[in-house]
């Protein structure tokens, strides 16, 4: 028998259920600057996607198209700090850690694909091919568990594993086995030793002039870059050394030298670029 509304009437008590469907959930908006910020971190993920495709052109051994995909990534990866810094990205999102995403594609693209290629292309014969690359990998594993890798001026405290610059070099100039092989093994050793190198960006001290030379760096690298191709094109030699002209080895080794020792030069002059006061 339905019971009827009266005095002695029973209520009946709402579900758990119910009672969560009163309670006001707050809605969680995302704010403008949330969405812009959240996009630098999509910039830096856009490294991932270039160095599948970068291994995918190793793998195939179509080292021009490889190290344009890895240049690429190289040009993401200098501008996202910048752009992170500016939007100050690391205060609107703080849960969302860019350095070490930024960290995780640098092994990628600086480490790991420049060691596979590295030993897929036979540079220095199979078995030192092989140990350089175990020599490039381990060391550079190493280097980015270590939280000290900067200096209060920015420079980078031993060498930075910047391994896509040095094989990239290597692939352009072609020198003998044993001198590529000696050029990892230095290297390698650099890691660990407290000798200053350069951050062309970050370190205010003759900022001009190292941007200059990395900027010249990089020119010289696109033009190694498109005479290789233009040289495929004709030829289908896959080789950058046999490709690149003689005035194209010459820049990228001067500016590529200049990189790897003005940092320690600087270390041990360092009222060298400073400003008077």
């Amino acid at each position: 028998m339905p019971m009827q509304d009266g005095p002695m009437a029973v209520e009946s008590k709402p579900t758990g259920r119910k009672i969560r469907d009163r309670i006001p959930r707050p809605r969680k908006k995302v704010t403008w600057p949330q969405a812009r910020a959240f996009s630098v971190h999509l910039l830096t993920a856009s490294g991932s996607f270039l160095a599948f495709v970068s291994l995918v052109a190793a793998s195939e051994e179509r080292w021009t198209a490889m190290f344009w995909w890895l240049g690429l990534a190289l040009f993401v990866d200098g501008i996202d700090g910048p752009i992170a810094r500016k939007l100050e990205v690391k205060e609107i999102l703080p849960t969302w850690s860019g350095e070490l995403l930024d960290n995780i594609i640098d092994y990628v693209t600086y480490v790991l694909i420049p060691a596979f290629a590295l030993y897929q292309f036979g540079l220095m014969g199979e078995r030192l091919s092989f140990l350089s690359a175990a020599i490039i990998v381990v060391s550079s594993a190493i280097y980015y568990a270590d939280t000290g890798m900067k200096t209060k001026e920015n420079f980078f405290k031993g060498f930075p594993v910047v391994w896509n610059m040095v094989v990239f070099t290597l692939f352009v100039v072609g020198p003998r086995e044993w001198v590529s092989f000696g050029v990892v093994v230095i290297c390698g050793l650099l890691t660990f030793v407290p000798v200053n190198f350069l951050h062309p960006v970050r370190v205010k001290r003759l900022r001009p002039v190292n941007l200059t030379v990395t900027l010249l760096w990089c020119a010289f690298g696109i033009l190694a870059l498109a005479e290789s191709a233009l040289a495929e094109f004709y030829s289908q030699i896959g080789i950058l050394a046999e490709n690149v002209s003689q005035f194209t080895k010459a820049g990228i080794s001067v500016t590529g030298l200049y990189l790897f020792c003005i940092g320690g030069i600087m270390q041990f002059f360092p009222k060298l670029g400073a400003k008077r006061t």
